[in-house]
């Protein structure tokens, strides 16, 4: 099956990165997950490293363990990359090329053909902003596959609106989508 490398960053949302990576495993996938800090406090890396069987990359710090830095390796070995949730602050990131973490450094480091779906949840507010819209423009152009996030629910903050992670079920359909293409 494919090398999936899941990103995690900080929403509330995060928790169902774990029934994610719990059924991509199911399906015969290798997943590895790479959590911002900000994702680390809504949901403990513990969590997804045993669901995952793998370690979880957090920080540079991570990365002592070989001589090869592990973002580089992550991205050259990826078959699929993906972020669920994608907060705006990361979805800025990418899209204006900074990486100051080793998720964002992966982004960067993926080759050009390598499928990168992002699939944002944030406020209705923030979601609909001209720069959050410009941002997901230039992701689009970048080639990234932008999946949701739903158009009404509940939210968090107690809003209803836009905004939500898409459904476990609606990703796990778009990486199978993704993944029937021809693989870089």
């Amino acid at each position: 099956m494919a090398y999936i490398v899941l990103g995690i960053t900080g929403s509330i949302a995060a928790y169902k990165a774990a029934d994610l990576t719990s059924q991509l495993m199911k399906q015969g996938h290798e997943v590895h997950v790479v959590m911002t800090q900000t994702a680390t406090e809504f949901i403990t890396p513990l969590t997804l490293q045993v669901l995952s069987q793998n370690p979880v990359l957090t920080c540079l710090e991570d990365e002592k363990q070989s001589w090869k830095p592990g973002h580089i390796q992550l991205a050259d070995e990826a078959d699929l990359f993906i972020v669920a949730p994608a907060s705006a602050d990361v979805i800025g990131q990418y899209a204006n090329g900074l990486a100051p973490d080793p998720l964002s450094s992966i982004y960067l480091a993926l080759p050009p053909k390598t499928p990168k779906i992002i699939a944002p949840a944030m406020n209705g507010k923030m979601w609909k902003h001209p720069a959050t819209q410009r941002n997901i423009q230039q992701l689009t152009q970048d080639g990234c596959q932008i999946v949701g996030p739903e158009e009404q629910g509940m939210l968090a903050c107690g809003y209803e609106g836009a905004g939500r992670l898409v459904t476990t079920e609606v990703l796990l359909e778009a990486i199978e989508i993704t993944l029937k293409k021809p693989l870089k």
